[in-house]
């Protein structure tokens, strides 16, 4: 099968969230499948070209954009056997210090961009002729668009299908309404059927309405976003959809997150033998500059410092957190006010907090090895990585029954012993503070605490698993696509 992943970020190239995880990883697993992959992203100034060199591929894409033609220059690495990125340049657009927007905001022509970049992969297409043209987030949105509309005379293409992954539905893509000359669609599609969402242009709602499958990255947040409260105005949508709409959980790099293997950790471990764990809770003591106690519930917090996050259950909690005697450490970073607020609690608390306002890998590597628990009490979360990478350190995790957090982490039963983790259901920071508290009851109990450990650490959320249900996917919709060309 012949694949093009179309996304504005994949790692190792460009990264500001999890779409990148995916982006740069299913790729690479479907391509040691054996399918021929090739990953178009922008080129940005930000890419490390000594680290990652790529070579021009002699061909230009050129692009209508209102009543201007752009060019883009395709560079191309190979990353592995059938695995090519192709990396868009276009100067204009993606030479800046920032992907999406200055730290205050967003570009202010992100519309056109982006707009840009989805009729760039349908250029591309043209060239490639894949089978599969999967697409992600608002920034691909107008692709599915583009091949049911002004491709629609490429016999190639028609027989394409076109697969749009939502990662988060709170980022939707909006622009006002004058933003449609640069897409060169027609008026007829500016309607609440199409692109227009209450005057405005939807990119993301381009995507859900025109693709032949929508996928989102976990099952239960596949529901959620069918519902009022989680489906940030595009639930209707979604239920018009929901004979092609799948929810398949992200995978993670079992390479990258293992206690077996990484290496910046204090001591390597794996679930046959603990003792390292114990040594990697002491080097995360040190690290914070609090006491050295093997026996001290020692909780973890690796995230985004918002409101999305949980942080606004976290913050109401921490007074009776230290009252339990336990010791904390947080590295993250966000909302200025929320990072005053744990500053302080640091200030407050040297001997059992520890705060760092930052973003730090090799100390998210530590936290993860050395924490008993980690916490993660999201108000939503459409997969979640954090949580599965506790899993295999065996660092129990407590959080809230969300998104994919809910399809990952088994609730602890106390009378069968069973689970994985401790969870709660209500947004409310008393649930919160009752869950932990559940799971500290049970850490106490030495035997039972190393049974949920090493139960936590043979789950398996590989990226293998993922791949084989977009395959499925994938044929499914080919089926049904080559069924209908055959009734035309």
């Amino acid at each position: 099968m012949k694949i093009l992943f179309a996304s504005s970020e994949a790692v190792p190239f460009a990264k500001t969230g999890g779409l990148a995880d995916v982006a740069g990883t299913l790729p690479k697993v479907l391509a040691q499948m054996g399918h021929e992959v090739n990953l178009i992203l922008p080129k940005y100034r930000g890419i490390d070209e000594k680290r990652f060199p790529a070579s021009p591929a002699g061909t230009a894409l050129k692009v209508p954009v209102s009543q201007k033609v752009i060019s883009g220059e395709v560079y191309v690495r190979n990353m592995a056997p059938n695995f090519r990125v192709l990396l868009l340049r276009q100067d204009a657009y993606y030479d800046r210090e920032q992907l999406y927007g200055t730290p205050g905001g967003d570009f202010e022509d992100n519309a056109e961009r982006f707009i840009f970049f989805s009729r760039a992969v349908a250029e591309a297409a043209l060239e490639l002729t894949p089978d599969i043209i999967h697409c992600h987030d608002w920034q691909t949105g107008l692709t599915p668009v583009y091949l049911k509309t002004l491709y629609r005379w490429s016999p190639a293409l028609a027989r394409a299908a076109s697969i749009f992954t939502i990662h988060n539905i709170g980022y939707q893509g909006l622009f006002w309404h004058y933003d449609m000359h640069l897409t060169n669609l027609g008026w007829e599609l500016f309607t609440p059927k199409a692109l227009e969402y209450y005057g405005k242009l939807n990119l993301l709602k381009a995507g859900i309405v025109f693709a032949d499958a929508v996928t989102t990255v976990s099952r239960k947040y596949m529901e959620e976003i069918q519902t009022p409260e989680f489906g940030k105005g595009l639930d209707g949508v979604l239920r018009d959809r929901r004979g092609d709409l799948y929810g398949i959980l992200n995978g993670v790099d079992y390479q990258e997150w293992s206690p077996a293997s990484d290496p910046f950790i204090k001591e390597k471990y794996d679930a046959s033998d603990l003792k390292g764990k114990k040594s990697c809770k002491a080097d995360l003591q040190r690290e914070f500059y609090l006491k050295e106690d093997p026996h001290v519930p020692l909780l973890g917090v690796i995230s985004r410092l918002t409101d999305q996050k949980g942080v606004d259950l976290l913050v109401p909690i921490m007074e009776d957190l230290m009252g339990l005697g336990v010791q904390f450490v947080l590295l993250g970073t966000g909302e200025e006010e929320y990072n005053l607020l744990f500053q302080k609690i640091g200030q407050r608390y040297p001997q059992q907090a520890g705060i760092r306002i930052a973003f730090d890998n090799l100390l998210a590597h530590k936290i993860e090895a050395g924490a008993d628990l980690f916490l993660m009490p999201s108000q939503y979360e459409p997969c979640g990585l954090n949580q599965i990478y506790s899993l295999r350190y065996g660092t129990i995790p407590v959080v809230r029954a969300t998104g994919g957090l809910d399809d990952t982490i088994q609730d602890f039963d106390p009378l069968t012993e069973e689970g994985t983790g401790f969870k709660f259901v209500g947004y409310d920071p008393g649930y919160f503070l009752e869950a932990i508290q559940r799971a500290l009851q049970v850490y106490r109990n030495g035997p039972v605490w190393e049974k949920i450990m090493v139960r936590a650490m043979a789950q398996d959320f590989s990226w293998e698993k993922s791949a084989r249900e977009y395959v499925k996917l994938y044929e499914k919709v080919l089926a049904k696509k080559k069924e209908a060309l055959v009734k035309k």
